[in-house]
Order: C-alpha cells, then sequence, then structure tokens
C-alpha cells in the first residue's frame, strides 16, 4: 500500500485532476494520448515506483487530463513480464489508477490473429482472457485494503461496458470483433503449433501483456474494458514471419478508429 500512496503523492504534486477512468496503451496505440486534452504529462522516471517501459513504441509516460468532459489518467506505453520487470511493478500504475479515483480502466494492446477468420487491422473486443503466463500478479501475500485473497474472475472484463462498446462501435461505424485473448511471457513469437494449441483451447488473438492489469483491475474493484488491435496473423496462419515493425505500422494505420471508439465510449460514461 506505500508504494501506492508515494506514487500518488507524486502525481499529486504534479495535478490535482480526478480521473474517472484510467486508460493503458499497448504496442503502437501511444498516438491515443493526442486526444487528451491539457494533459499533465509526468514521465515513468519521476514517479516513484514506476519502472521505465523499453518496449518498442512505450513512451513511457503518464498523462492526466481530459478526454471531451471526462477526467482520465492515460499510461503512454506499459510494463511487460519479458522486460524482466516484477509482475508487482507491472500492476502498479493500475493501482495507483485507483487511488487517483479511477472507476474503470481501458486496456488496449496490439496482438497476433489466431483466428482464421480474423485479418490483420481487426479491433477485438475482449470478452475473456487466457492467462499463460505461468504467474499471476496477486501472488504474496494479499493486502485486504487493495482487494480480496481470491477475488472472483467470472466476469474480468464488465458486460456492461462490453454492450456498451459495441454500440458505440455500431455508431461509429466500426467493425468490432469480439473473442478470448491468450497471454504469454514473449519476448520470442509463438511457433505455428502453439498457435495451432491456442485456437484449441479457445483463444482468439494472442499476446505479451494485459492479464496481468486486467486481473488487479479485477482484485481491486475496478470495472474493466478489453481491446485488441489485430496487427498481424499468429505464426503459420499466413506464410510471412512475423516482426514488431509489422506491429507498429499496422496499429499506426489503424490507430485512429480505436481513438474514435474510445472517445465515443467515454463520452457515454
Amino acid at each position: 500500500m506505500k508504494k501506492i500512496q508515494d506514487a500518488v503523492t507524486a502525481i499529486r504534486e504534479k495535478t490535482e485532476l480526478m480521473p474517472k477512468v484510467g486508460i493503458v496503451l499497448g504496442s503502437g496505440l501511444g498516438g491515443l494520448a493526442a486526444s487528451v486534452q491539457n494533459p499533465c504529462v509526468i514521465p515513468y522516471q519521476e514517479i516513484p515506483g514506476f519502472a521505465p517501459s523499453t518496449a518498442p513504441g512505450h513512451a513511457g509516460k503518464l498523462l492526466l487530463g481530459t478526454i471531451g468532459s471526462i477526467p482520465v489518467v492515460c499510461m503512454q506505453g506499459r510494463l511487460h513480464y519479458y522486460e524482466g520487470h516484477r509482475m508487482e511493478d507491472i500492476v502498479l500504475p493500475v493501482r495507483v489508477m485507483k487511488a487517483l479515483g479511477a472507476q474503470t480502466v481501458i486496456l488496449t494492446n496490439a496482438a497476433g490473429g489466431v483466428n482464421t477468420d480474423f485479418r490483420p487491422g481487426d479491433l477485438m473486443l475482449l470478452t475473456d482472457h487466457i492467462n499463460f503466463l505461468g504467474t499471476n500478479p496477486l501472488i504474496g501475500p494479499n493486502d485486504e485494503e487493495i482487494g480480496p485473497r481470491f477475488p472472483d474472475m467470472t466476469h474480468v472484463y464488465t458486460p456492461s461496458l462490453r454492450s456498451l462498446a459495441l454500440q458505440a462501435a455500431q455508431e461509429c461505424g466500426i467493425s468490432l470483433q469480439q473473442g478470448v485473448y491468450l497471454a504469454t511471457t514473449g519476448p520470442s513469437y509463438e511457433t505455428p503449433a502453439e498457435i495451432r494449441m491456442f485456437r484449441t483451447l479457445g483463444a482468439d488473438a494472442v499476446g505479451m501483456s494485459t492479464v496481468p492489469e486486467a486481473i488487479a483491475a479485477a482484485h481491486c474493484g475496478l470495472q474493466v474494458l478489453g481491446f485488441s488491435l489485430i496487427t498481424n496473423m499468429g505464426a503459420g496462419v499466413l506464410d510471412k514471419p512475423l516482426s514488431s515493425e509489422e506491429v507498429i505500422q499496422t496499429a499506426d494505420a489503424r490507430g485512429h478508429d480505436l481513438q474514435r471508439l474510445v472517445s465515443t465510449i467515454l463520452a457515454k460514461l
């Protein structure tokens, strides 16, 4: 709890804004931060307990401002397990968002398509997830002030928010897939055999993030909404190698649709 309070104190020295919604921007989606109006920008290194983000396309800055009339706190870049960060450090920012006043968190990521009906550039609304990380951010002593020892994960991705997202997508004229996101540790991409296995397990998309934050958010009582931008198809689906450059390029090309969608959703909250 002290880590959370230390971070909140440092942020409060920069701004008194009380965010209603937290937003986590994934690989190549940092451009969405441009929609935050009159932002107070705080580099992670200026916040106690926040580790630097080293992944491509992750600026490593916290923004507090408004989108429309809604006060938000936005992570321009997240932390990943493959970077060598501890799970408690990866989820600290989500817990800080809650302590700052956020009631809802919107998690975004770039992901590989496992469902063969998907195509690069598709947006997917997360309906559930599969934790294939081999660990859990709640392992260790539990702080009852944050959340219960054994939190329910039946509805990690809040059903009412998912309905709102589908309505907003229809209004925006944006096609929105729905599916299950599976998280691996990375940083190597998956093999074709692993992709086939994930499909058998019920996954529609695969990535290297989001699940720790979703678990921590549900644990501390935040409502959760999640989106994947399908930037490439999983290994073996198409006869081409996978590359981080393709991820960034596709995210740059379709990020504006996600920006429009998030802005429309926020106006409905």
